[in-house]
């Protein structure tokens, strides 16, 4: 009867401390909800003021100003729309936290081809090596994939910028009984001794003026694969590239992790395989 007693007030204490815990996420989520309201209006408005403010003294008293007065109503100007991209950055950042995933089984491969014809869109006359290992497939809401292919392949775009000849690769490597996705570059890379901060909000390892960006990217990405049952690593090399690393739960069956077992073996005499956009050849894996 002791041991009976004893389990049934361990149970009772265990819902408690769950009931605890729930309120205390609600709590969260309220909280969440009135930083959006404060960021949304609260801190718009003096924006919108201050952009209002800026037009009309370009307007009224342009003649009146000297280049240097002009250069300071455009910095004024460009400092304004900066910090109106944050806002909409740490929204959906909170969104992220918040929003209902809607699992489903999800081709990576078809999403990254498509954001990397968006990348050269923007940008044609870049030479990229894409590199893409096709019929990548993840369990996950396909919103919020999109989300992650785009961060981690834009970095990859844009880290890539100074290189004559870029290369971006985009596959997956076995990780025991589960896959690890990976997006790969031949870019400016980082120093792994800063990698805790690399997640964090606005932690940036390279200036503005040398890469543009608001430093909020990779904590969405972080945030959306914590939500998958995930995990986010990197490995980076200065002046070298760096490879992000990123499981899903269930983010592959035994067939596929039979497939890339294969091509792990093949990878001694690859195949050349052509790739659009009029970029270099690449050599698919």
């Amino acid at each position: 009867m002791r041991a009976e007693a004893k389990i049934l007030a361990l149970n009772a204490e265990l819902e408690q401390r769950v009931h605890e815990r729930t309120l205390e996420l609600e709590a969260v989520n309220k909280e969440l909800g009135a930083f959006n309201y404060s960021v949304s209006h609260d801190l718009r408005a003096p924006l919108r003021r201050i952009r209002g403010f800026v037009d009309c003294l370009e307007q009224g008293y342009a003649d009146k100003l000297d280049a240097e007065g002009l250069r300071l109503i455009q910095v004024v100007r460009t400092s304004a729309e900066h910090m109106n991209t944050l806002i909409d950055a740490l929204l959906r950042l909170a969104g992220f936290s918040r929003d209902q995933l809607k699992p489903q089984p999800t081709n990576l491969s078809v999403l990254v081809h498509s954001i990397l014809a968006e990348l050269h869109q923007g940008d044609p006359t870049r030479r990229v090596e894409f590199v893409v290992t096709e019929d990548v497939i993840a369990n996950g809401d396909p919103a919020m994939l999109r989300v992650v292919m785009e961060n981690l392949l834009g970095n990859a775009w844009k880290f890539t910028g100074k290189q004559a000849t870029a290369r971006v690769e985009f596959g997956s490597v076995a990780q025991g009984d589960k896959v690890a996705t990976f997006v790969s570059d031949n870019g400016a890379g980082f120093d792994m001794k800063y990698a805790d901060k690399l997640f964090g909000a606005f932690q940036r390892f390279h200036t503005q003026d040398e890469f543009p960006g608001t430093g909020i990217g990779l904590a969405s990405v972080q945030r959306i694969v914590h939500r998958h049952g995930g995990r986010i690593w990197a490995q980076s090399t200065v002046e070298q590239g760096t490879t992000f690393y990123f499981t899903l739960n269930g983010v592959a069956g035994a067939d596929q992790l039979d497939r890339i077992e294969d091509s792990l073996k093949d990878r001694a005499s690859p195949q050349l395989a052509g790739v659009g956009f009029g970029v270099l050849p690449a050599v698919h894996v």
